[in-house]
């Protein structure tokens, strides 16, 4: 896969740190063991406290300038990690940034309405619109893109997570840069696991790793939807890369698997589980994940560990999404958990 044939731009220095978690393996053990657990650090990736996005913000700013965009439009969840991280790339370009926030979660809630990645977004001067709960978020984008362009802007439209082919090539040249990493250390990764959500991640990391025959699973822990659904779309992604790469004979169906058991009561709502984990990395490792995505995704791997679903004897990778900065949101939350 030559992804050099694509428009890209550079924002942060790779590789990003691939790191043994040697407390954090003997905590989460169970009485016959557990496997041996490593950590691929895309909460390094630098720009506004890093995370998953800034890796598809490469090739999705790349196109935008291509095409002489001078505003982003794109949209999220109030606590967006993608409105964070896509407003302060934006700015590093001298371009304008319009981000529609969808309340999503149902609250009133100080923190989560103003703090963490709220605050971010308005320090880097994104405009904020906001909509209300269950529209079509990416046809909101794409009608405000419109409106922009009447009025004389020009407009590239992000969608939700950075999610589509383009942005997706962000992770498939990650799946090369983690398999080059495990080679050099002669690491053998059984199994890979990340949060799965608007699926450009998980169908990145699928179209990488069955491209260059690499033979390492995937698994997506679910933070909002069904199984069904979201293998659904991570699947239709991963086969909207691959096309889009050239690749031929597609993306094997049975390549995209993704646990949805640890959602809770809906996206971005805290679970018990996710606290536990948000913890427990913390005074283990030192590491913060995110209330939304890492941290519910960290929180399935380690019962999947716990209840023999992942074997003792297996290397596991956990891809760390970022998103620290969206705990500020939760504060309350995990105050009560950590009481």
């Amino acid at each position: 896969m030559h992804l050099a044939r694509f428009p890209r731009v550079r924002l942060f220095p790779s590789p990003t740190p691939l790191e043994k978690l040697e407390n954090f393996s003997r905590a989460v053990a169970g009485p016959n063991g557990g496997p041996e657990i490593w950590i691929k650090r895309d909460d390094c990736t630098v720009v506004a406290t890093g995370g998953n996005k800034v890796r598809k913000l490469e090739w999705l700013i790349g196109e935008a300038r291509a095409q002489g965009a001078t505003h982003i439009v794109t949209q999220g969840a109030v606590q967006s990690n993608h409105v964070r991280q896509t407003a302060a790339v934006v700015r590093r370009f001298g371009m304008k940034c319009t981000a529609l926030l969808e309340h999503r979660i149902e609250t009133n809630d100080r923190d989560y309405l103003n703090s963490g990645n709220v605050l971010l977004d308005k320090l880097f001067a994104c405009t904020i619109e906001y909509r209300a709960s269950g529209l079509d978020m990416n046809a909101e984008a794409e009608k405000k893109g419109a409106e922009l362009r009447a009025a004389g802007e020009n407009v590239y439209v992000i969608p939700g997570g950075g999610s589509n082919p383009v942005g997706a090539l962000g992770y498939v040249s990650c799946a090369q840069e983690l398999m080059q990493q495990a080679d050099e250390m002669g690491l053998k990764i059984d199994l890979l696991v990340t949060a799965t959500g608007s699926a450009g991640t998980h169908a990145g990391l699928v179209v990488g790793l069955h491209g260059i025959n690499a033979g390492v699973p995937v698994l997506g822990i679910g933070v909002r939807l069904p199984k069904d659904r979201q293998e659904a779309n991570v699947h239709k992604l991963a086969e909207a890369t691959a096309a889009y790469l050239g690749m031929q004979g597609g993306i094997p169906r049975e390549a995209v698997e993704a646990n949805c058991d640890y959602v809770g009561a809906g996206y971005g709502i805290p679970t018990e589980g996710m606290a536990k984990a948000v913890q427990l990395l913390a005074q283990e490792e030192g590491i913060l994940l995110d209330p939304v995505y890492s941290g519910k995704a960290m929180a399935g791997m380690i019962d999947l560990i716990r209840t023999g679903k992942i074997g003792a004897a297996k290397t596991v990778v956990f891809l760390h999404t970022g998103g620290a900065v969206g705990l500020f949101g939760y504060t309350s939350y995990l105050e009560g958990a950590m009481a």
